[in-house]
């Protein structure tokens, strides 16, 4: 049964009729990253107001693979567990090179986690269910069919069309969600830096009923699809994202026909019986703004970077971007923080956008391989897959998102184990009734692990009681650690032992205050 796109309360802005006063925070575009961004701020009591063009949840599965670290941060929105219940979770792929499988890798064959390694839920259930949260937040002032025509970075004061007349507003801070296709970057003429891929790919939602287990499946020139790739991943509903590979020759309207797509489908599932359910073609970019933060005005997701979406790390970097502004702004607005924490989101970002770039652009390069020497290396490694081990790994197929471990200059101890090193998402690991994920607030947390913690205003002490994952994760053979977790769920310091005046100062460094 087709998805019901249903229509966004539409209300007359109160700019419409009088000056509205200065917002602190107008966020444009409502699509996962901005409804994000807006429930983020209201966590840690801030209001926003949220601009968007539209007034629907978006068309197609666009955005499928959410992962463990995504879903994690949507679980502190309010709506992570939903997405695991309707989702489709898996975590092992397979990659195929024509007909015989060379490779296959699990995601998270360790236990003692809250959230599967990824869920395959389409883009607009995850709208729909943070676009619920975000109505019923008071602290939230969403407004559809509010089209940003022009802004004015310095003040910023925007001017925003509605089907009943224009208004303008004025915020202490913008922040550009809107998207690849950003108005807000087009206006203030900021150019992506990067490389275009000339290639193009058919997608496709189709209804079925099917066998095939709930992994991922990508097959290198398949049976099906001579001298192309192909992706399968099975999603809620009955509904499977097929991507294949076109070359860059393909007429992308010609593409997009039913007759032309169903007999390529045919071949790859071996039967008609389905229905095509959304169908585009696409070509993507390994590309990003130079800087994030431009003044007042801050790019967060797609608005600030592209990648290709053989990795699944579009949709899952930007609710990183998220995860990494939100409680600086928040702190900033409020008085506890300097203007230096938004700088220390763009280096963070940048540097997290830089390395889904790099992978991105490596999976391409190895999938789309140019004459030569890329060709000669992509081919030989297919063909030495399937009977020499090494080769198996190095057949790129997409390296799935993992947050990355951002370059922190903090203390730490080497002896304590790599996995919860300053700068990595804190491991989850199971409590007594619960789970240390859930634990950890809008407020930074002093997690002490066999030892007494010193008592600090503003942070909350964690002493929960020893376990195999807590010591295999946090303390090694050490026999006790102090970790200073971060609101966004990060490591910001780590000791053997510590005094409150080590701790305080990387509290203030935190705060950007030292």
């Amino acid at each position: 049964m087709a998805y019901e796109h249903r229509r966004l309360p539409y209300r007359r802005a109160p700019g419409l009729d009088a000056p509205e006063p200065c917002h602190d925070v107008v966020i444009v575009g409502a699509g996962p990253v901005g409804l994000a961004m807006a429930l983020d701020l209201a966590n840690h009591g801030q209001g926003s107001v949220l601009l968007d063009d539209n007034d629907r949840v978006s068309i197609g599965s666009r955005a499928i693979c959410w992962s463990k670290r995504s879903l994690e941060i949507l679980a502190r929105l309010g709506v992570g567990h939903r997405c695991v219940e309707k989702g489709v979770t898996w975590h092992v792929g397979r990659t195929f090179h024509r007909d015989r499988e060379i490779f296959a890798f699990d995601l998270l064959p360790e236990d003692g986690h809250e959230m599967p390694a990824f869920v395959n839920l389409q883009q607009y259930h995850v709208e729909e269910y943070l676009t619920e949260a975000v109505l019923a937040n008071p602290l939230i002032d969403f407004r559809p069919l509010n089209r940003v025509a022009a802004i004015r970075p310095a003040l910023p004061e925007l001017y925003v069309q509605t089907p009943e007349g224009s208004y303008t507003l004025q915020a202490r801070y913008v922040l550009a969600c809107d998207g690849a296709r950003s108005a807000i970057r087009t206006i203030m003429r900021l150019e992506f830096a990067g490389e275009l891929f000339e290639e193009r790919f058919l997608i496709a939602d189709i209804e079925m009923k099917a066998d095939f287990p709930p992994e991922r499946r990508f097959w290198f020139e398949p049976p099906f699809h001579p001298g192309q790739s192909a992706l399968l991943h099975k999603q809620p509903d009955n509904i499977w994202r097929i991507d294949l590979q076109l070359g860059w020759d393909a007429d992308p309207e010609a593409e997009r026909a039913p007759e032309r797509v169903i007999p390529r489908i045919e071949r790859m599932v071996g039967h008609r019986d389905f229905r095509l359910d959304w169908v585009s073609v696409y070509s993507f970019q390994c590309r990003r703004l130079d800087r994030f933060v431009h003044g007042p005005v801050i790019f967060v997701g797609d608005s600030a970077h592209v990648v290709s979406p053989f990795g699944a790390r579009g949709g899952n970097g930007g609710l990183q971007d998220v995860d990494a502004l939100g409680w600086r702004l928040a702190a900033l607005l409020a008085g506890r923080a300097s203007e230096r924490v938004l700088s220390a989101y763009d280096a963070e970002r940048t540097f997290g956008a830089d390395e889904n770039i790099r992978n991105s652009t490596r999976t391409t390069r190895f999938m789309t391989p140019a004459d030569g020497v890329e060709r000669l290396y992509r081919d030989s490694t297919l063909a030495l897959a399937a009977e020499a081990p090494f080769a198996r790994a190095l057949a790129n197929s997409g390296r799935l998102s993992r947050p990355c471990t951002y370059p922190l200059d903090a203390p730490d101890d080497p002896a304590l184990p790599a996995t919860s090193r300053p700068g990595s998402v804190a491991p989850d690991a199971p409590l007594e009734g619960g789970w240390l994920m859930r634990q950890l607030g809008p407020d930074p947390v002093l997690l002490a692990l066999g030892r007494e913690a010193p008592r600090i205003d503003g942070v909350r002490i964690l002493a929960p009681a020893l376990n195999d994952h807590l010591r295999q994760r946090y303390l090694g053979n050490a026999p006790g650690a102090l970790c200073l977790i971060r609101p966004d769920q990060v490591v910001g310091a780590r000791w053997t032992t510590a005094d409150a005046a080590a701790v305080s100062h990387e509290i203030d460094r935190m705060w950007g205050r030292a």
